[in-house]
Order: C-alpha cells, then structure tokens, then sequence
C-alpha cells in the first residue's frame, strides 16, 4: 500500500524481515496499531526462495534451523510450517591438497595429528566461549585481552599443523563469511558462546544446518506479512526519523508516518544509512561503522536428479582448496531436481563476486565437477546470489566485530535510543545472527516498545 501522508500509528516497524515482522506481529497481538516500513519490493530480509519449476523453491539466503533454535522452530509451528531433514545419508567428501577422500560421520579420514591439532583447539575455544556473558560480552574477565586480538592471530598461535589451520579456517569462512583475520576472537567466542557450543555452529546432525522449511525460509516472513495485511508497505526506504519527546516522524520514499515509538530491524551497518534527528550518540554511531556484513556469494546447480545419492554421496563436501569450500545437497523433500548448493565465502566471495558472472559460474561448476564427477559439470540451472551487491543488505550472513569493537562499542548494540528500539539477529543474546536469534529479537523490541508506551 501507499503510505498515507502524516498517517498516525503507535509503533513504526523499519524492516520487514523476520526480527521487524515477529515485532510488528506481536504489537499487533497486544492491540497496538503498527506500520512497516521495507525498502525492497519483498519481505523476508536475508531470506528468499527463488522458483525451479513443478512449484518447487531452493532458498538462496538463509535457510537452516537446528537443535536450540526454539524461538524460530516454535514461530514456524505457529505458521503451519513444517520441517525436514538436511540429506545427510551417506559417505561426505573432503579436499586437502588437491586429495579427495570419502568419510562418514564427523570425522573425516586425514592426518591424526591434524584432526588431534583441530579438537584440541576446539575444546579450548569451547572452554572460552563458556566465560563469555553473552548479553554483554565486554564483561568477560579476559574481554580486553580477547577483544585485542584477530580469531585468525589466536588459531596461529594455538594450533601447532598447517591442516588445523586451514580447516579451522575454512571453519570460520563458514560461519561467519569472513576470514579469520576480519574477526576479533572476543567475537568467536561470544558468538559460540551464542550458540552453545562451536560444533552447533558448524554441525548439521544436531547443529545449525539440521533441517529446512517446507516451502523455503521465506515462506516465514510471507505468512507474517499476509497476516499484517495494509500495515506493511513494500518500496518504502526509510531515509530519516524525527524524535521530539514521545512522538516520532519516519520519513520513506512512500510518505512519512508518525509514531509513539519506533523498532529499527536491520543489520546496524545499515541503520548508519538512516539519518536521525537528533542525531545519535556518538557511540551509537561508532558502533554501526564497525559492524561490518560478511561476504557472501550463494551458488545452487541443478540437475534432473540428484545422481551423487546413488554414487553413495552425501552431497556435504568440505574443500580446503576451494574456491568452493562448503557444500551440501540442496535438493527439495521429495528428492527431485537434484540441487548441489556451494558458498563462496570471505575473500573468496570477494574476488569472485567482482567476476563476470558467467566466469563465476564455470569456476562454481567446475569445482562440483572436480568433486562430484563428470555429470555435476552439466546443470540444467545455475542460480546465485550475491548478497554484497544487494542495496539493502550490503552483504551476509551477518555482521563481524573487529578487534576493539566490543570492548569500546559494543554497550551501545541494544539500548534504545529514546523511542529508537533496535532489532535483527545481530541484537539477539541467543543464536546470534541466526534466523532464531532474529526472533528472540523482534520479541524482545515488541516487549520493550510494550513496556515503553504502558509507562
């Protein structure tokens, strides 16, 4: 819809992915009139479902849950929307030096010493995580000492083989879009900590990438946004917002709606690109030039059946020598087409995601085909998606904090600015930068806005 000029509401919701519509949808429920405000022409954020026939989708942003997501998984159940399993039957491949072996389970078949080099790094790293308050990571006893190093700088120094760096590396690429040297290693931990531990992180049986929606990830944000109905209006950028007292003024491309209380629910890089008035503290907008997006490119190849099932594969590959580091059989619940999807992550999305995208696809491809055999060189489709290139999201999965950013800036992350609530998975205390940490945090900006306009 259009919005109507100086139109009058309690609370103004700027984003409408998951965080902004579970907020919108919760003010709703408790009887307060809301508005959302979203610069694309969809909702749904970091979450897209892109069509490849017979009514089938393949998400090509955000689409795992796991274990300990409840918040997302209970908002799912809500919905009517089902799960199901990530394929993981059978044997899974992993490239180290141009050698490719087959495993099952979690350990793959490569050098004792570098998978001993590897545990140990991870018990420790565990061991960390458990020390860190994840509601205010800058109070961690060795905060300073953590927040003043690179995650990448802590793997040199504790881990003693090449292997265990790489594949520690490539660990960290996985997670988090970035190299390690992006990262300060207070926000390895805190993260981990986020999660539980650091297989949650990077497991699939029993970690983040266990299962898939039915229907694909968006299909969450669809159902929210249809039954918010004319209070959510697409094509609206949010270029500014007025705070005099307690009434509020947002200006989008749509119009201006005034407001008693505002929910800003996108990634903080891209709060930075509002203008505010009064202008924020400084703080506050220190922060938001640190919090970087990581970088991401999301590639899908699909084929008429996903013939590596039959080769006894699982489809789950990891590649240290890459470009194409992580991989995973992407294909729909009912097993048809067959979808190889592969990430370009950190440096690699980055020099990549500057390619022609035709020399992009061959190098995607080529890697399947070095992996999977002849067949996986010759899909039907190729789909992609490069997230640093889109206006509005500027980069995936989430943001990274680098050295210092805790420690100086991080008290600044979650309390409101006035009426100014802050929302979206980089906000969340749980399952931070996850679809689940996303919901924690559009509830905890509805409950605080609730709490605010009843004082």
């Amino acid at each position: 819809m259009a919005t109507e000029p100086g139109r009058e509401v309690d609370v103004v919701v700027v984003g409408a992915g998951i965080a902004g519509l579970v907020a919108a949808r919760r003010l709703s429920a408790a009887g307060r009139q809301v508005a959302v405000l979203e610069a694309r022409d969809r909702v749904g954020g970091r979450t897209l479902n892109l069509p490849i026939g017979d009514g089938k989708v393949v998400e090509i942003g955000g689409q795992w849950a796991g274990p300990t997501q409840d918040r997302v998984l209970a908002l799912a159940a809500e919905l009517g929307i089902g799960t199901f399993p990530t394929h993981a039957a059978g044997e899974n491949l992993v490239e180290l030096d141009g050698v490719i072996k087959r495993y099952r389970g979690t350990i793959p078949r490569i050098s004792p010493a570098i998978l001993l080099d590897v545990a140990q790094a991870q018990v420790r790293i565990d061991r960390m995580a458990r020390t860190i308050p994840t509601e205010a990571p800058w109070r961690a006893p060795n905060a300073e000492a953590w927040d003043g190093q690179t995650a990448w700088t802590w793997i040199r120094r504790n881990t003693l083989t090449r292997g265990a760096r790489a594949l520690l590396q490539l660990a960290v690429e996985a997670v988090w879009a970035a190299h390690p040297a992006d990262l300060s290693l207070l926000h390895l931990l805190f993260y981990t900590g986020a999660a539980g531990n650091f297989d949650a992180l990077i497991g699939t049986e029993g970690g983040a990438q266990q299962d898939r929606f039915i229907g694909g990830s968006q299909t969450l944000s669809l159902q929210m946004a249809g039954d918010l109905g004319d209070a959510v209006t697409l094509s609206a950028p949010v270029r500014r917002i007025e705070q005099q007292g307690d009434r509020l003024r947002v200006i989008s491309d749509a119009g201006h709606v005034h407001g008693r209380a505002v929910v800003v629910a996108v990634p903080p890089t891209l709060c930075a690109r509002i203008a505010y008035d009064p202008p924020l503290p400084a703080l506050r907008d220190q922060l938001t030039q640190r919090m970087g997006q990581g970088s991401v490119v999301k590639c899908m190849a699909v084929y008429e059946e996903p013939f590596w099932r039959a080769d006894g594969l699982s489809g789950q590959v990891t590649s240290v020598d890459g470009p194409v580091k992580v991989m995973f059989d992407n294909s729909p619940p009912d097993g048809r087409p067959g979808v190889l999807l592969g990430f370009l992550e950190g440096r690699q999305a980055r020099e990549l995601g500057a390619w022609d995208p035709e020399a992009r696809c061959r190098a995607v491809v080529g890697c399947f085909e070095r992996l999977f055999g002849p067949r996986a060189g010759q899909p039907e489709q190729y789909l992609e998606q490069v997230w640093a290139d889109e206006e509005w999201t500027r980069g995936c999965y989430g943001c990274i904090m680098p050295p210092g950013g805790w420690v100086s800036f991080g008290p600044a992350l979650r309390p409101p600015v006035g009426r100014i609530h802050w929302a979206g998975a980089e906000t969340a205390t749980t399952w931070n930068g996850y679809m689940d940490g996303a919901v924690r945090s559009g509830e905890r900006a509805a409950e605080a806005v609730l709490e605010q306009l009843e004082a």
